[in-house]
């Protein structure tokens, strides 16, 4: 069974390991660290037999929330895991009374782009050259007003 719940600090070797499988630019165990340290941050991670899956995070601004990355092992996809995450981050979200989430997604990642719109999000507008390693635009998205 898969659980989600809020990330420790204990977790970021497991998350910045999945973050290195994943992106060609990975955020490093240090960064995950310094985030939640921050206050400004809440992540939360998806776990199955002690094994951390997926993870999710927010940096909180005011009333505003900037999800950043969303990550779901390879092995592990449409499996509900991300759709799970991004729940819990519109639930705390809620919780904190945060009016708005942005975020960026690369104009390929097409089951991206449609768990997000399947979550209330809707494209506002595109990055150019956003990502890199490979250079690709990002759609912005948006929850909320």
């Amino acid at each position: 069974m898969i659980t989600v719940r809020t990330m420790q600090l204990k977790d970021t070797e497991a998350v910045s390991a999945l973050e290195r499988e994943i992106f060609s630019m990975p955020w490093s165990k240090k960064g995950f660290e310094e985030s939640l340290n921050s206050g400004h941050a809440v992540f939360f991670v998806a776990e199955e037999q002690n094994k951390i899956i997926g993870y999710c995070g927010m940096i909180v601004s005011i009333d505003e929330g900037e999800i950043t990355n969303v990550a779901v092992a390879q092995t592990e996809r449409c499996r509900g895991v991300g759709a799970q995450l991004i729940k819990a981050v519109l639930a705390e979200a809620e919780k904190r009374s945060i009016g708005r989430l942005v975020l960026e997604v690369r104009v390929s990642n097409e089951s991206a782009i449609r768990l997000y719109e399947r979550n209330g999000f809707r494209n506002c507008g595109v990055r150019p050259n956003f990502y890199e390693k490979p250079k690709e635009d990002a759609y912005i998205m948006i929850y909320g007003q």
